[in-house]
């Protein structure tokens, strides 16, 4: 196992570089203290989003501007304006050390030639030999690298502004004609780099044969983390990001209500995964986990906290709730067949359909002809599924119904009053509970519950189960 750290800085922390630079990067670090560390940076707040699609609304990127046949030319204009608001970014840098000058021209070089890529690529199809579809993951992979390149760049040259032998590990791809697979591309990088002399700032996409963006989507920079965390011997993986991991949302229940978990294990985490709240990208754990580097979740904002401590064997000495976790706007789809009974296939034949759409449930109810799943999809998509399970189970009645799932999940739940007093807590305020789920191993229970619902019992669990606790420890 190596001494450095391998530390990976989130997109909204990026976008606010001087407290980055004061809490993570540089601060009150002697010289010692300023190497032996691996940063890698993702792009700055909403550059990603620019460059693909929104996450949280309809709003087109360039990337869904050119997918859309209906919008042949009007990506064009979206990546002048990517340009134009990475070069916004890098004024306001300049006051930190950087060169604009140098910085602009890193920026319109990496735009200019994605966009005569794509132009090139658009002549090709028009000719029919060429068909667009075979090109779209190519070009969104490429779109991806632009803004981890231009935040890594950045980067690279503030810090050498100020005397620190830094140095830039560019995994994007530009210009480079070898094609690495994933493991091969970081030995390639980091095979010369001394990390007791130098700084290496890396781009959070990694260019390889097999093809990040196919594989993780946008959960790359996270996975390039984690995969140099695993080749490089990390003693430990730092993730910065711009609040703590709490007992539970802040902006839900009230930062004067919630604690900061001090440890817990890569069990709890793959629970807040299926619920779409990432600690860490469930396949970035999965690297780390099995190499055995603990991983610490810290606020950027915060340096002087140790943060989260996320290990292997981890285990609460007593047994206790550490978070309380959610997900809303869940689809419930109840299959009611009599013909089940008695049939030993039926889960396979209904497991098929969700194979075919490549969906993966978040839970599941069975009784002698039921058979409920509870999925987190689009509606369009689960029309596609609902039709193909009607016809696997032609005389069955489907029912769908949008619910709310909750969880109580920690480290050491084997204390059974846990489950009574969240039962409890839940009819105290007035929440009915339409399935329950509890697994033998004491990681966690989970509460199907009415979707409006969800705001009132995330705060009546959060209350009973780690606020009350706390009060009587």
């Amino acid at each position: 196992m190596g001494n450095h750290t391998v530390e990976k800085i989130g997109g909204t922390s990026m976008s606010q570089f001087k407290d980055v630079l004061d809490n993570i990067l540089i601060g009150n670090k002697t010289e010692k203290e300023l190497y032996n560390r691996i940063i890698v940076v993702s792009a700055y707040g909403g550059v990603t989003d620019m460059l693909l699609e929104y996450k949280k609304s309809t709003d087109a990127g360039v990337y869904a501007l050119f997918s859309d046949s209906d919008n042949s030319w009007a990506w064009s204009d979206a990546i002048s304006k990517v340009g134009d608001h990475m070069c916004r970014i890098n004024g306001e840098l300049e006051e930190l050390g950087l060169d604009r000058t140098f910085a602009d021209q890193f920026v319109k070089e990496r735009i200019e030639g994605v966009r005569s890529c794509m132009l090139d690529l658009t002549r090709l199809c028009s000719y029919g030999n060429f068909h667009l579809d075979e090109h779209l993951m190519t070009i969104r992979e490429m779109l991806s690298a632009v803004g981890e390149a231009h935040s890594a760049h950045n980067t690279f040259q503030i810090l050498t502004s100020k005397g620190i032998n830094a140095r830039l590990v560019d995994l994007s791809g530009w210009r480079e004609t070898a094609n690495f697979s994933f493991d091969d591309k970081i030995r390639y990088h980091f095979q010369d780099i001394n990390l007791e002399t130098e700084l290496p700032v890396v781009t959070g996409y990694t260019h390889c044969k097999e093809g990040i963006m196919a594989t993780y989507d946008r959960g790359y920079s996270e996975i390039t983390f984690s995969k140099i965390a695993v080749l490089t011997q990390a003693r430990e993986g730092i993730i910065h990001k711009e609040f703590h991991l709490s007992s539970g949302d802040p902006k839900l229940i009230g930062t004067d209500k919630v604690r900061t978990i001090g440890q817990t294990n890569y069990d709890v985490t793959d629970q807040l995964s299926d619920l779409g709240m990432e600690a860490i990208h469930p396949q970035a754990a999965k690297g780390m986990r099995k190499s055995d580097i603990p991983l610490r979740i810290k606020n950027a904002f915060e340096p002087e906290h140790p943060g989260t401590l996320i290990k292997n064997n981890y285990k609460s000495e007593s047994s206790k709730v550490e978070i309380i976790a959610g997900r809303k706007k869940v689809t419930a789809i109840e299959c009611w067949d009599q013909e089940m009974a008695g049939r030993v296939t039926h889960d396979m034949d209904m497991l098929k359909n969700f194979a075919k759409y490549k969906i993966r449930y978040l839970a599941k109810d069975t009784n002698a002809n039921t058979l409920t799943h509870y999925v987190a999809e689009p509606l369009t998509v689960i029309k596609k599924l609902t039709d193909a399970i009607q016809e696997s189970f032609p005389g069955a009645d489907i029912l769908l119904k949008k619910v709310s799932l909750i969880s109580a999940i920690g480290s050491n739940m084997a204390d059974p009053g846990i489950f009574f007093r969240a039962v409890k807590a839940l009819d105290t305020a007035g929440i009915s509970v339409l399935a329950v789920h509890k697994c033998m191993r004491d990681i966690d229970v989970q509460f199907v519950i009415e979707e409006d619902d969800f705001e009132k019992a995330v705060c009546a669990l959060h209350q009973h189960l780690v606020e009350n606790k706390v009060h009587a420890d």
